[in-house]
This record gives C-alpha cells, sequence and structure tokens, in this order.
C-alpha cells in the first residue's frame, strides 16, 4: 500500500473482487486507491478498520467536501466503501453495515445546509463546561465572521492576523492566500483567549499555530468537529463541521453582499460554485412563504 498502512483487510478484499467478483482491473485499481485513502483517515483518528461506524464515513465524507472533492469523486468513494462493507459482512468479520444509509452527493439535494441567525446565535453562546472554552469560542466566531473551511480554522497562524486592520491573511486550496475580514467580536474573542488561555496551554512551548489542543499542539479537523457537537447539541442545533461556513454566506447573501465578493472570502475558485448559495436562500424564501402566506 502506498500510504505505509498495512491492511490485510484490503488485500483480500481486493482479491475477493478480482476472483469471485471477476472485476476489471482498472475497477479493482480504483477501489484500491479509494479505499487506501479511507482506511489511512481511519488509521490516523484511531479507528480500526473493521470496526468503523456510520459516523466515521460520514466524517470523512465531510473531509473529502473540506477538500472540495467533486460530487461524482465522492460518489466513487461512498461506491467503494458500500463494497468493502459488504465483503465484510459476507467474510463475517462484522454483523452490520455502516454505510447501508449513506446517502449519495447526488441525493443530497445540492444545498448546503444554512441556519436561521436565532440558530447560529444559540451556539455562538452557548457554554460547554470546559476550560477550553476561550478558544472554543473564539474558533466558532472565527469560522462564523470569516466562512473558513474547518481545515484553514485549525492551520491558521498567529502570524496571519492582521488584528488591527480586521483581517486575516488565509491559506486556501492550491496555497494561495486570501484576505478574509474578521469582525469586532471574534476579534474581542480571540484577544481574550491569547490573553487568557493560550499562555496558559503553552507553558514554556512556543507554536505558530493560533489554536492549540490541550498538548500545546494544533488542534486537529477531528478534535475541532467534536467541539462542534458539543456546541450544537448545548445549542439543540444539529451541526457539521461545514455549517458554519454555509451560515457566513448565506447571511451575508442574504444581507445584500455582492456575490463575487462572496467568493472572494470562501476561496471559490469557480463562481458557480458560490452560486450554490444564491439557491439557498430561494429555497428558504420559499419555505417561509409556504409557512406564513395564508393561501400558499
Amino acid at each position: 500500500m502506498h500510504s505505509g498502512i498495512h491492511s490485510e483487510k484490503l488485500g483480500q478484499f481486493l482479491a475477493y473482487m478480482e476472483v469471485e467478483r471477476g472485476l476489471a482491473k482498472n475497477t479493482i485499481e480504483s477501489y484500491g486507491l479509494d479505499l487506501e485513502q479511507f482506511i489511512k483517515y481511519l488509521y490516523i483518528n484511531k479507528v480500526d478498520e473493521k470496526e468503523f461506524q456510520r459516523e466515521d464515513i460520514v466524517n470523512y465524507i465531510d473531509y473529502l467536501r473540506d477538500k472540495d472533492y467533486s460530487g461524482s469523486s465522492i460518489c466513487r468513494v461512498i461506491s467503494s466503501v458500500r463494497a468493502f462493507c459488504k465483503f465484510l459482512l459476507i467474510e463475517r468479520h462484522r454483523k452490520d453495515d455502516p454505510s447501508e444509509t449513506v446517502r449519495l452527493p447526488k441525493k443530497w439535494a445540492q444545498l448546503p445546509k444554512a441556519l436561521m441567525f436565532d440558530d447560529v446565535l444559540a451556539i455562538l453562546t452557548a457554554r460547554v463546561d470546559t476550560k477550553y472554552v476561550l478558544r472554543d469560542v473564539a474558533m466558532l466566531e472565527l469560522m462564523y465572521a470569516s466562512g473558513l473551511r474547518v481545515s484553514e480554522l485549525v492551520n491558521v497562524e498567529i502570524d496571519k492576523l492582521e488584528m488591527d486592520a480586521g483581517f486575516i491573511r488565509v491559506m486556501g486550496k492550491g496555497s494561495k492566500e486570501r484576505l478574509v475580514p474578521v469582525n469586532d467580536r471574534a476579534r474581542e474573542r480571540i484577544r481574550a483567549y491569547l490573553k487568557d488561555l493560550r499562555p496558559a496551554i503553552l507553558g514554556s512551548k512556543h507554536s505558530p499555530y493560533l489554536f492549540l489542543s490541550n498538548r500545546a499542539e494544533p488542534m486537529t479537523r477531528q478534535r475541532f468537529w467534536q467541539t462542534i457537537k458539543n456546541y450544537g447539541n448545548m445549542a439543540g442545533v444539529e451541526l457539521t463541521p461545514h455549517t458554519l461556513r454555509h451560515c457566513f454566506a448565506t447571511h451575508l447573501l442574504e444581507g445584500g453582499a455582492d456575490l463575487r465578493s462572496i467568493q472572494k472570502m470562501l476561496g471559490h475558485v469557480d463562481i458557480s460554485t458560490t452560486q450554490i448559495y444564491t439557491k439557498v436562500s430561494s429555497e428558504r424564501v420559499k419555505k417561509e412563504y409556504d409557512k406564513h402566506h395564508p393561501r400558499a
């Protein structure tokens, strides 16, 4: 395996697909590459390749979306994971199929889920019982204020903050840097974290990264995902790692912001990716109409 992670089950699965199912060499190679990356992801997140759950698959799909994988690429990955799950069932390595209810992208309705502002406010004001609340709230506020991808948020370096000017320099996809505004409230939260918590986490260590784990290392995407879920649960709102980024774009658009400006802030290469949000807004208007108009 290219990733350097030995997977006995993957080897058995590929042999089964070739011998029992008689699949073409290209198809088997494609399965192998997709599953190698999936198993590597499980390995990094300390999940056994025979014991992963539906949530692990969903988190992986979200990870791929965070890297801007196309819908068709994600469909192919899901198909590979489903075939692997069926193999594990047939071979009695497990008794359930965690991929059974995972939907394909074309069935996602292609609309990112955006919350109403009151729900976002409930998340940003939720207080989870943790000593890292200053860090967590600063991260949530920054994500909603600037629409960062999770991978960008956890990799923000302190010297990329232009606090007085109200900007942050973000290293996006393809190593392209972009300037994104940061509002007063997010800056306030970041300053409180920098003053009252980050030095205590760091101790005598040094780190260029803004947001640190309890071990003074950069926050992982997975760790922040757990944080998001805790705050969502406290607020009674269902959250995914991308929810606040979607809210940032949708709320800006609904507030009258120009689509090109939103494209720049989100770091989308293609304006057609940003245009999804115009559809989100019109869908929301339609829902409100259907809910409140007496003749709807």
